[in-house]
C-alpha cells in the first residue's frame, strides 16, 4: 500500500481511494465558499482544492475534492489550471463527518468568470463504451491463439465495461457506475442471495458504499471486479512460463497471475501455500477462441464487484475470455457460493480496446502514516 503524506492540514481527513461522492458527501446538503486557493494537490485518486474563506470574522482552511487527475486530464486541465493565490466560488455538497470538506459541483475564478476543473463531455466519454470502434480481425499468436494483449509493435489496453457491477444474467436493475442501485427495492433481484448476503448487501447500498476496503484500505479489486474498474487492465501473456499476467490500470498496479501450464490448483509450498488471496489460485486452458480461467481460494477481505456484493472463502468462480475481434472481450463468469448464494449463476459483460495508449498509471493512496 502506497501512504503519501500530501499536507499537513489534510491529515485530519481520511484521503481515500476513488469513491462514490455520496459515500462521503451529504448529496442535499450544500454550501457556496467563496475565498482563496492556498494549494492544489493534484493527485489520484482525487484531486484536491485547498482554499481560506473568510467566516464570522476568522479565517477558515476548506478542501474542495475532486475527480481524479487521471479523469481531469483527459477534461484537458492540468495542475496549473488553477493556482496559489486565485480568488475562487466553490459549490457543493460538504462532507457527512462535518468536516470542512466539500465536493466541488462547481469551482469559478471571480477573475474571470470562468469555471474550472470540470469534466467535459468529451471528458466523460472517455471512460463509457463507445460506438466509434473499427473492429478487426482477432490477433493471434503464431501458435492460433488469441492475443490478449496488443500485437507487436502496437499499444493498448481493455477497458469501458458494458456493466458497471454484477447482476445475473437476464435481470434489469438499474445501478450508476460504481454499482449503486437507482432503486434499493431491486435489491434482492440482482443475484439470488441468501438472506445474510442480500440484508448485508442491502445495508451496503444504504451507506453508499463507505465500507469499501478498496476505498478505505486501498485493498486490490480482487477477482471479478477487476474487470469493471474504469481504467483498465492489460494481460501480458509470458509464453515461455506459461502463465499470464493480468495487471490493473487502478488500485496499486497490482496483479495476478493465470497459471496455463496444467499445474494443481492449489499454492506455492514457498509462496502463499494455501492461504485465500485477492485474487486466488487461478488456473487457465484455451478451449478454442475462449481462455478459461478457474479460480478458487479467495480470501474474504474484498468486494468481489462494485456494489457490495457478499462472498466467503467458498466462492468458486469460472471465468471466460474470448476476443471476438480486435477491439472486444468478452468477459462471461459464473459463479459458485454456497456461504452466500442459494445456487450457481452466471454475468457478463464486454470491454473495448483502447488502442495507441499504456494503461494509466493510477495508485490509491491514503495519509494515515
Amino acid at each position: 500500500m502506497l501512504r503519501r503524506i500530501v499536507l499537513s492540514a489534510l491529515l485530519a481527513f481520511p484521503l481515500l481511494a476513488h469513491h462514490p461522492v455520496a459515500a462521503k458527501f451529504e448529496l442535499n446538503k450544500k454550501r457556496t465558499l467563496r475565498g482563496i486557493v492556498t494549494r492544489v494537490d493534484w493527485s489520484n485518486p482525487h484531486v484536491h482544492v485547498l482554499m481560506s474563506v473568510q467566516e464570522g470574522g476568522q479565517v477558515a482552511n476548506w478542501v474542495i475534492e475532486l475527480e481524479s487527475e487521471l479523469e481531469l486530464e483527459r477534461s484537458g486541465w492540468g495542475a496549473d489550471s488553477l493556482k496559489p493565490g486565485d480568488s475562487i466560488t466553490a459549490q457543493g455538497p460538504v462532507a457527512r463527518d462535518g468536516s470542512p470538506q466539500l465536493w466541488g459541483d462547481s469551482i469559478v475564478l471571480t477573475s474571470t468568470g470562468r469555471r474550472v476543473l470540470q469534466m467535459t463531455p468529451e471528458g466523460l466519454a472517455f471512460f463509457k463504451p463507445s460506438s466509434n470502434t473499427r473492429p478487426g480481425p482477432t490477433p493471434r499468436w503464431p501458435d492460433g491463439t488469441p492475443r490478449l494483449g496488443p500485437a507487436p509493435g502496437e499499444r493498448g489496453y481493455w477497458a469501458r465495461p458494458s456493466a458497471a457491477s454484477l447482476q445475473e444474467n437476464g435481470v434489469n436493475v438499474k445501478m450508476d457506475s460504481h454499482g449503486l442501485l437507482e432503486n434499493i427495492n431491486d435489491a434482492s433481484r440482482v443475484a439470488p442471495f441468501q438472506q445474510w448476503a442480500r440484508d448485508l448487501y442491502t445495508m451496503r447500498q444504504r451507506r453508499f458504499l463507505q465500507d469499501d476496503p478498496m476505498f478505505l484500505e486501498c485493498y486490490p479489486p480482487g477477482a471479478v471486479r477487476q474487470f469493471q474498474m474504469p481504467f483498465g487492465i492489460q494481460f501480458i501473456e509470458d509464453k515461455p512460463f506459461q502463465r499470464i499476467f493480468v495487471m490493473n490500470g487502478g488500485g496499486n498496479h497490482d496483479w495476478h497471475y493465470i497459471y496455463t501450464d496444467g499445474r494443481e490448483q492449489k499454492g506455492a509450498s514457498r509462496g502463499n501455500a494455501d492461504n485465500p488471496l485477492f485474487y486466488g489460485n487461478a488456473v487457465g486452458k484455451w478451449q478454442g477462441d475462449t481462455l478459461v480461467v478457474d479460480t478458487r481460494g479467495l480470501n474474504e477481505k474484498f468486494w468481489f464487484s462494485n456494489g457490495g456484493l457478499p462472498h466467503t472463502e467458498q466462492l468458486h468462480i469460472v471465468e471466460r475470455l474470448t476476443r471476438t475481434d480486435a477491439t472486444t472481450l468478452k468477459y462471461e463468469v459464473t459463479i459458485e457460493d454456497p456461504g452466500a448464494y442459494t445456487r450457481t449463476w452466471t454475468a457478463g459483460w464486454t470491454l473495448q480496446w483502447v488502442a495507441g495508449e499504456d494503461l494509466p498509471t493510477y495508485y490509491c493512496q491514503d495519509n494515515r502514516a
